[in-house]
């Protein structure tokens, strides 16, 4: 399986696009400047303990509180907390840590109110990003995450990832991994790092503990709550999270963004630095590699999928379902159980790429065609569990009910993906009527007269729909011949499919609006 990531990075956002064999399969989006991420470190206050709930409300800088329950503390929270008090009394982090006493562990059953007091400052870390109404989900057992580790401060436990099978590569990490690990930390080795050679592994041990302790000085400054550590880029979180050998190329469009992934895979798995693109084309990267066509067919509410079956998506607060659908498919088996069968099993193709590409977390239920042969609910079953087994997700399906209902559970660390793909015509703005198509020529050259006389602008962008692109660059000389020669300017037309076809978009000759 070949995999691309695509980046499309804006002035707003940056969407990320991961393609399976050409097909869509991730979409992320983050937000220039977003303030709250998984993984992110904060310093934040105590604002309201909660004792019915056993938890706490934590002010982290956000519009709404933040939440942390007791089991979220961590059995060595003794240590966290004391470390927080001490550096926050001006103590010398380099000093005080690698002496740090780790041997008190936090009560099971204790309370919240017993640890935490109204107005405490606390080190935590967002685990779950704001949903709805929600604040963060907070924890405060570290822990900062690297490609082929994850770094636990205040511990000094070793965990072996289970997917590494060899005894013998085991038994050369475990006796790597303690050979390099200091004082007062803790380890999780994770898959990719099989085969590493101890240099690589030591390098990235050594930024890991560098990224923590630099947030030390942070902690003795009197802002409270503050951001001590801000988790990679969603782009380099997926790089970091999805590299392996099937991977075919990252495509990105942003020379900033481009530079910040070479460095990281250079530092991390150097024999694919050359996998690195930047993109420079003058159409659209997402409408160049397919992915904007992809977006508009899979984000709707109905689905389709092959000969005419297709799912109907519906969200609610408590939950997501689907609904399967034979629509006008024709039989491609002998007999209604087959057949019924043959568009599950699609379905239930659809229905895993769906969860991936809108990030759908929470309850999920999937209306499938009804089935009479429990052999086959029984292979749709397994077939489902098979098909989850790429989702990086925590998740749990559930067999087929006797209504023909399968549940499934799958973790929600952020709200789920959410694009309308229905909008308003720009052209008639809703109203249903649209100018004369002879005055639409005229109404380009006035705005084009606007940009050039008016603000100066001397070459100049027009991003447009193509069958309006052909008919004003036809012929010689075209219209936009004429409008160059007659306004001493610079056009250049960019057709896109995403614009309507009597809508316009200036750009300099940067690609910025103008």
């Amino acid at each position: 399986m070949e995999k691309d990531l695509i980046i499309d990075v804006t002035p707003k956002e940056v969407s990320i696009a991961l393609l399976e064999n050409k097909r869509l399969m991730e979409l992320n989006k983050e937000q220039v400047n977003d303030n709250c991420a998984v993984g992110d470190l904060y310093l934040g206050r105590v604002r309201k303990i909660m004792p019915a709930l056993n938890a706490a409300f934590v002010d982290i800088g956000q519009d709404k509180d933040a939440f942390v329950h007791y089991l979220d503390l961590g059995l060595g929270f003794a240590a966290i907390d004391y470390f927080t008090q001490q550096i926050r009394a001006k103590k010398k982090g380099s000093e005080l840590y690698p002496n740090l006493k780790l041997g008190h562990i936090l009560e099971k059953e204790g309370k919240i109110g017993d640890v935490l007091k109204q107005g405490r400052p606390i080190l935590v870390q967002v685990v779950k990003e704001p949903i709805s109404t929600k604040g963060a989900r907070l924890t405060a057992d570290i822990s900062i995450a690297g490609r082929n580790m994850v770094l636990l401060p205040f511990s000094e436990k070793v965990n072996m990832s289970s997917k590494i099978a060899s005894k013998e590569e085991r038994r050369r990490l475990e006796r790597l991994i303690y050979s390099i690990l200091p004082a007062n930390y803790g380890l999780i080795v994770r898959t990719a790092a099989e085969g590493k050679r101890a240099a690589v592994l030591d390098a990235e041990l050594r930024s890991l503990i560098k990224k923590w302790e630099d947030a030390w000085p942070k902690m003795e400054q009197e802002v409270v709550p503050q951001r001590l550590i801000i988790e990679n880029s969603r782009a380099t979180t997926i790089v970091r999270d999805l590299l392996n050998e099937t991977f075919n190329s990252i495509h990105v469009n942003d020379e900033e963004l481009y530079q910040e992934i070479c460095r990281y895979i250079a530092t991390v798995a150097p024999e694919k630095a050359k996998i690195v693109k930047l993109y420079k084309g003058n159409v659209p990267i997402f409408e160049h590699f397919e992915v904007s066509k992809q977006i508009r067919g899979s984000f709707g509410r109905v689905v389709p999928m092959k000969q005419g079956a297709y799912l109907v998506v519906e969200h609610t607060e408590a939950l997501h379902v689907i609904d399967v659908n034979s629509g006008v498919r024709s039989k491609m088996a002998d007999n209604q159980e087959g057949n019924a069968y043959e568009i599950n099993r699609m379905a239930a193709e659809e229905v895993v790429r769906q969860l991936r590409l809108r990030d759908m977390g929470g309850i999920i239920v999937v209306d499938f065609i009804d089935m009479d042969v429990s052999e086959n609910k029984v292979k749709l079953f397994k077939y489902m569990q098979e098909l989850m087994g790429n989702d990086r997700a925590k998740h749990t399906v559930l067999p087929l009910s006797r209504f023909g209902l399968m549940q499934i559970t799958r973790q929600r660390v952020r709200p789920a993906m959410e694009i309308n793909t229905a909008e308003n015509c720009p052209t008639c703005r809703g109203t249903g009527k649209v100018s004369a198509t002879i005055d639409f020529s005229e109404s380009v050259e006035n705005q084009l007269v606007y940009y050039v006389q008016e603000k100066g602008q001397k070459k100049l962008k027009l991003e447009l729909h193509p069958y309006v692109a052909a008919y004003l660059s036809q012929g010689f000389p075209s219209i936009v011949m004429k409008w160059q020669w007659k306004y001493k300017c610079r056009l250049k037309l960019l057709p896109s499919n995403e614009i309507a076809m009597l809508q316009l978009r200036w750009l300099d000759e940067n690609l910025q609006d103008i």
